[in-house]
């Protein structure tokens, strides 16, 4: 499991930083250590506690082969989750969640794959011959509109196994839409959140950017280790299948024959004449 922030970690990246009390949901209240100057601040050693609950769950899934689906639609979360999606070959959504990514897959798989119709269209040389200026220029803004909203999950091939979420409330439809499907979540839970519609809540600070990118960072070297262990697993197979086909395969058996002799005393007890003997 990737090594675990420190207090002063979590602490020099704001985690601990919570929203004013007046907009604080009561269900956050164990997780809140303390009130300063209108501010609730967030119990960091019950971070670490869930933190390390919710990676152990997250690389348990990675081994396993499942998927996980970044989700980070707010501005200042954009970039971090992307980019530890990038770096670990994840689907992702970072410009708007479409209503039935995971209710209506097969919608959504019609969307992709018109994207890569627009896509293999455009890169084909016979392209300017074939379409004029306007309709290229319709093509083109067909697949920018369409890579914005599914450019990140094209190589989901089915309902992701796991989903790890910026924010609850800014992406209520995706955890609405997990929930329904029965598919885990793995979320930042600030002090205005919910933490009972997240299978893996963490409190934790969704506002402020250092705070989310140790979190996906987090997240993305996480999913690194169970690749790396899931690859490792299969190896190990592998190896132990061929070394168990070896052990079972014996010594060729060798051909047996029998002297003309003993085939002709054979014979003659059956009664048959000793020209029949090949």
């Amino acid at each position: 499991m990737a090594i675990l922030p420190s207090l002063t970690e979590l602490l020099k990246a704001g985690v601990h930083f919570g929203h004013k009390e007046t907009k604080w949901h009561p269900k956050m209240a164990e997780y809140i250590f303390t009130v300063r100057n209108g501010i609730q601040i967030i119990d960091l050693e019950k971070t670490v506690e869930k933190l390390k609950q919710a990676l152990e769950f997250l690389r348990t899934v990675v081994e396993g082969g499942g998927v996980a689906l970044f989700v980070g639609t707010k501005p200042q979360a954009r970039k971090h989750v992307q980019e530890a999606a990038d770096r670990v070959n994840a689907p992702y959504v970072t410009e708007r969640w479409l209503g039935g990514t995971l209710t209506n897959f097969a919608v959504i798989q019609k969307l992709v794959r018109k994207l890569e119709d627009i896509e293999q269209e455009l890169s084909a040389p016979e392209v300017e011959a074939k379409y004029t200026k306007l309709e290229r220029l319709m093509f083109e803004r067909e697949r920018a509109r369409l890579t914005a909203v599914v450019g990140g999950i094209r190589t989901l091939k089915g309902l992701p196994q796991v989903i790890i979420l910026a924010d609850v409330i800014h992406d209520e439809t995706a955890v609405r839409e997990a929930r329904r499907k029965l598919v885990p979540t793995i979320a930042l839970c600030d002090t205005n959140t919910n933490p009972e519609v997240v299978t893996y809540p963490i409190p934790a600070n969704d506002e402020a950017s250092r705070s989310i990118e140790l979190f996906m960072s987090l997240f993305g070297k996480t999913i690194e280790e169970g690749v790396a262990a899931r690859a490792a697993k299969a190896t190990e197979a592998a190896a132990w299948s061929e070394k168990a086909r070896a052990e079972t395969v014996g010594p060729e058996e060798k051909e047996v024959v029998v002297p003309d002799e003993i085939m002709v005393e054979a014979v003659k007890k059956v009664g048959l004449k000793e020209e029949l003997v090949v």
